[in-house]
């Protein structure tokens, strides 16, 4: 039976997750998490990650508590010691006829079925309040769960560099927006190249600022 469990107050520090899978009888499970759900640019990336019971990852945590460095480090060795990995992504297009929410889960359901593919987990265990739609196995969506889970922080790093990674080569095909420096979020340096280039094939468009700017053009 599918499971959702929604919990603001829990201790924080990753391993919570991992102690009360095992104690709940679920001796391995993959973590979910994305990256680029907010960006006014670019696809919206997802990983999913099994990590064996013992690893060696110093200093692993939420992506977003990392510097750019911490998290470059990490990713290698992630994909090298992890029992399997999966990284995809929803391209502007699905965000456009999707909407993002839709998009991000259709990512996170593609990096689950290649991992399952591999491996099979007791469970998936998806950082938010949503889980993920048309999998046949248990899964719990947990609120801060990339604080609360080396496997979901493991997820996080892997899908923000590939985001990251993906959004500097977009750098150089579209010239002129500094995404190489903002990554697709929505800074001053970023508003200020739409208004002086307009937006791009990768701006989405059903975002509110590029709406309304397009309308305004």
């Amino acid at each position: 039976m599918i499971q959702t469990q929604l919990l603001n107050d829990l201790p924080s520090g990753p391993g919570f997750i991992e102690d009360w899978a095992r104690k709940g009888g679920f001796p391995s499970i993959a973590g979910v998490d994305e990256a680029g759900r907010g960006c006014w640019a670019g696809p919206v990336f997802a990983a999913a990650v099994i990590l064996p019971e013992r690893f060696d990852l110093p200093d692993l945590d939420d992506s977003k508590t990392l510097s750019h460095a911490d998290r470059d480090a990490l990713y290698s060795p992630i994909k090298e010691q992890a029992v399997a990995w999966a990284v995809a992504q929803s391209s502007c297009q699905d965000i456009e006829s999707l909407n993002i929410l839709g998009a991000t889960l259709k990512a996170m359901k593609a990096a689950v079925e290649q991992v399952c593919a591999r491996v099979m987990p007791s469970i998936v265990v998806v950082d938010g309040t949503n889980i993920i739609p048309g999998l046949a196995m248990p899964q719990r969506a947990w609120v801060r769960g990339d604080h609360l889970s080396y496997a979901i922080a493991a997820a996080s790093i892997l899908a923000k560099v590939s985001r990251d990674r993906l959004m500097e080569e977009m750098d150089l095909v579209y010239p002129g927006y500094a995404f190489s420096s903002h990554k697709g979020y929505g800074t001053a340096a970023h508003r200020a190249a739409l208004d002086r280039l307009g937006p791009c094939p990768i701006h989405r468009r059903g975002f509110k600022p590029i709406a309304a700017m397009l309308r305004s053009r």
